[in-house]
């Protein structure tokens, strides 16, 4: 038995170096919620935000919260509203962006203005709706901006966040995905991405190229930082990357990548919240220390003994999926459920919600599962 109890900090390393804690960490990741009800504008005491929000919490920054529920901000950017990166276009390449309203309520335009041609992009709400890259003509236009973007990690930043977290968390952040995602989710769209490859192989795979080349710069600086854990935040879902595009374009990228990360002794993960069925039979064997969001039934499309059988020793980031937190399931279900991923996964686990609480979930939720955490003897 441990003589005393370990810092957040310490159990987090602790998990990920496969060393004993003396308890799981919980890591919901509560930046919708928050951003959903408001809680980050100061209304006056009598105003309350929404009726189902506790009292305790109205006013609270997300850090206050975390510390109330003796949690663990797993992102600098999702807690404390500042990037650990940033990518600069240089201003000599006289790329010129800028956005303006759409057509229709909640859209956002943005116009890519270069020597070369222009693009552009279409946002409603967040999501991208007309991606930039349309033809395979723009892919040059597209290329000649990624060449004239810098990717610079922000050490004062992750100094500053360091300095906020203290001994509940690590400093963590997610970049930009890889190749093959960057098109799908990014440049071009899945229906898209998908016909190009057919019908303009070694154009795409040639952009392909071109991204991982770009790559290459952020690698080094995510390398030479001071992070010790980070995020591969590449949303898989077996629909966007089906075993064939998987095999061929992501697994020898994660490969090439995870090792420079693990050459100087840093921790990945990667995000993968989507169905995932088909996609099983390889998470056992990529390179990742942990797999982060994977979401299982109700919500998702495989069981928890699945995942657990596929991963195997692997460490599971979250588990809890986020449909639990709608009223249809009692507090009964989730605590069940929550003590099931426990007994299944501990102690290679960190808790969290797959992959975050919804503006219209229910935070008293999240406070059971605290006490179930801290009433769990972990083996």
């Amino acid at each position: 038995m441990l003589s005393k109890e370990l810092t957040l900090r310490k159990r987090i390393l602790n998990t990920f170096e496969y060393k004993k804690i003396n308890r799981i960490v919980f890591s919901p990741r509560l930046y919708y919620w928050y951003l959903g009800n408001k809680l980050h504008l100061k209304l006056t005491a009598n105003k309350r935000y929404f009726a189902n929000i506790p009292s305790h919490y109205l006013g609270k920054t997300q850090y206050e919260i975390y510390t109330h529920l003796r949690a663990s901000p797993r992102y600098v950017f999702e807690t404390f509203y500042f990037p650990l990166y940033r990518e600069k276009i240089e201003s000599k390449a006289k790329i010129i962006i800028r956005e303006h309203k759409g057509a229709k309520p909640s859209e956002i335009a943005t116009s890519y203005k270069t020597p070369i041609g222009s693009l552009r992009k279409i946002t409603k709400n967040g999501h991208i709706i007309e991606y930039p890259v349309k033809s395979i003509n723009d892919i040059r236009i597209m290329k000649y901006i990624l060449n004239n973007t810098i990717f610079q990690f922000l050490d004062r930043n992750y100094k500053k966040a360091e300095a906020l977290l203290g001994n509940n968390g690590i400093p963590c952040t997610f970049f930009p995905r890889s190749p093959y995602m960057r098109l799908v989710v990014d440049y071009m769209g899945f229906s898209k991405t998908i016909i190009f490859l057919k019908k303009f192989p070694s154009q795409i795979e040639n952009f392909m190229k071109s991204i991982e080349e770009w790559d290459n710069n952020m690698y080094e600086n995510l390398t030479n930082s001071p992070l010790k854990i980070v995020n591969f935040g590449e949303n898989i879902d077996s629909n966007l990357s089906p075993p064939p595009y998987f095999e061929k374009y992501l697994i020898p990228y994660y490969r090439k990548r995870v090792k420079q990360f693990h050459d100087v002794r840093k921790f990945c993960h990667i995000h993968i919240d989507g169905s995932i069925k088909d996609l099983l039979p390889y998470l056992g064997d990529l390179p990742f220390d942990g797999l982060e969001a994977l979401t299982a039934k109700p919500q998702g499309d495989v069981s928890l003994e699945e995942i657990k059988n596929s991963i195997g020793d692997k460490i599971l980031l979250d588990g809890v999926p986020s449909i639990l937190f709608l009223p249809q399931y009692s507090i009964k279900f989730v605590r069940d459920y929550t003590k099931k991923v426990l007994d299944l996964f501990s102690p290679n686990l960190i808790l969290g919600v797959s992959d975050e609480l919804s503006p219209n979930g229910d935070i008293t939720k999240i406070e059971m599962i605290t006490d179930v955490i801290n009433s769990f003897e972990v083996s």
